[in-house]
């Protein structure tokens, strides 16, 4: 399916190519070369740079660049790409050619428009298809190396549409350049994805956390494009543990994560089952295994999220059953590697010495995920977020002293330190106080902008 969205991206590319060229956007005709070789080119220098991920160039790689471009095998160009003297360094940044497109849109330079103001986001899906394509026909599986590469162009590309308001996730588009035959519900989950993959991105911070997911849902598509070709595709592990402080994130990545994989059709459905230490262990000899299978059963189908699971191992003593839970979910993983993603979470050390407690138990995670504590910018950001999702805002002043308050405390980071959690409990405090504030204000009843604005004096200190 994806070669044949790409010849189609390819050829709506090479027609905004002339539609640009016509209408001189961006000054284009200065430079030298039309504007279809510049994405040619650029889009050679992008192939040349997945394919050296891995140090291995492969000949069916370069017959499939040359192909696909319309390039002779012989083009000096191709040649590079062979001898590995390609110049990768270009490929750290956006592609030329993108700025071009990007002005027709942001700037509406053509007139009429047959491209919708999507000019730069066919380019970006035309990199994007022709990069999966590449990485898709790797007779080895293809390495973590050459899926970061993908990952981190397609984000810079991402960026610079964001930066001058183009972007558009793929479920927006007002294009389709599909197979004919894809199947209804196939196309229902890919619109799904989209919207997951939107979600994912309007969260604040967690840029890391963002690209690592981006890494392995690139994996996964690509094996299963190698699946349809009837290529051999690698056992990917979608075990992962997540490590950090609390109120970073990690529950909410676990759940957007369950129906990413829905999406993707690793899951059969996608539910999230949440549990601790308290949830897993019992008592009595034989009670842990039997509650921890319970557990496991519950979660089939999707992720089962264990936070703080260091304690089930950390200092119990030998009456204490957590390792019988460990290794109840260790034969579990086994038994159910095609239908249970087990993420575990909790503090980064902590961690390290639960997955060094049990032979077998390091090996099962093949992801590791490191989530920051969130900036103070972060931290005020995801206040105003909140609070506007109620209907909320603060004013100028109270926005100021927010900021000084947030602050102070990350930079003091006491014990009780809890990221985004701090922030809820700090919100859920303004609200209450704002409520007791206006309440016994004439006229409130009648005022949006009393009953939404939060003021200074409804703000607490943590203290």
């Amino acid at each position: 399916m994806e070669q044949l969205d790409l010849d189609a991206l390819l050829a709506r590319s090479y027609e905004i190519c002339e539609a640009l060229t016509k209408a001189n956007v961006g000054d284009v005709c200065s430079e030298g070369r039309s504007l279809r070789n510049l994405l040619r080119n650029d889009l050679v220098t992008f192939g040349g740079y997945l394919v050296e991920g891995d140090g291995v160039i492969a000949p069916d790689e370069v017959q499939f660049v040359a192909s696909t471009l319309g390039l002779a095998q012989d083009a000096p160009i191709i040649e590079q790409l062979k001898r590995r003297t390609l110049d990768t360094s270009t490929a750290k940044e956006a592609p030329f050619s993108l700025k071009y497109a990007v002005l027709a849109d942001a700037g509406r330079k053509l007139s009429p428009d047959p491209f919708k103001g999507q000019c730069a986001a066919i380019f970006y899906d035309t990199f994007r298809v022709f990069g999966k394509s590449i990485m898709a026909l790797r007779k080895a599986d293809i390495s973590g190396n050459v899926a970061k590469r993908f990952t981190a162009y397609m984000e810079r590309m991402e960026a610079m549409l964001k930066e001058y308001a183009v972007w558009r996730p793929r479920s927006q588009k007002g294009y389709r350049v599909v197979e004919p035959a894809v199947e209804v519900a196939a196309t229902e989950d890919a619109h799904e994805l989209d919207e997951l993959l939107a979600e994912l991105g309007s969260l604040v911070g967690l840029t890391g956390v963002k690209h690592q997911v981006n890494i392995m849902v690139n994996l996964i598509q690509v094996q299963k494009m190698r699946a349809n070709l009837g290529m051999r595709t690698a056992d990917i592990s979608k075990h992962m543990v997540f490590l950090g402080n609390p109120g970073t994130g990690k529950t909410t990545i676990a759940r957007l994560l369950a129906n990413i994989y829905r999406a993707l059709g690793v899951l059969r459905t996608g539910q999230l089952v949440e549990v601790d230490r308290s949830g897993l262990v019992r008592g009595y000899v034989g009670q842990t295994a039997t509650r921890t299978q319970e557990v496991v059963d519950e979660a089939l189908g999707g992720v089962l999220f264990i936070d703080e699971a260091y304690a089930l191992t950390v200092g119990k003593g030998e009456n204490d059953f957590g390792q019988e839970a460990v290794d109840t979910l260790l034969k579990a993983m086994e038994d159910h590697r095609d239908d249970l993603v087990v993420i575990v979470a909790g503090y980064t050390d902590l961690m390290e010495r639960f997955l060094d407690s049990n032979p077998g138990l390091r090996s099962r995670f093949g992801t590791r995920i490191v989530f920051d504590d969130y900036t103070a910018d972060e931290l005020i950001a995801i206040l105003q977020q909140q609070l506007a999702r109620q209907d909320y805002a603060l004013s100028p002043a109270a926005l100021e002293k927010a900021r000084a308050l947030i602050e102070q405390r990350v930079a003091d980071k006491p014990d009780n330190f809890a990221n985004a959690r701090d922030i809820r409990n700090f919100q859920e405090r303004a609200i209450a106080n704002h409520a007791v504030r206006v309440a016994g204000l004439a006229g409130a009843e009648d005022s949006k902008e009393l009953l939404s604005t939060i003021e200074p004096e409804d703000l607490e200190d943590w203290s």
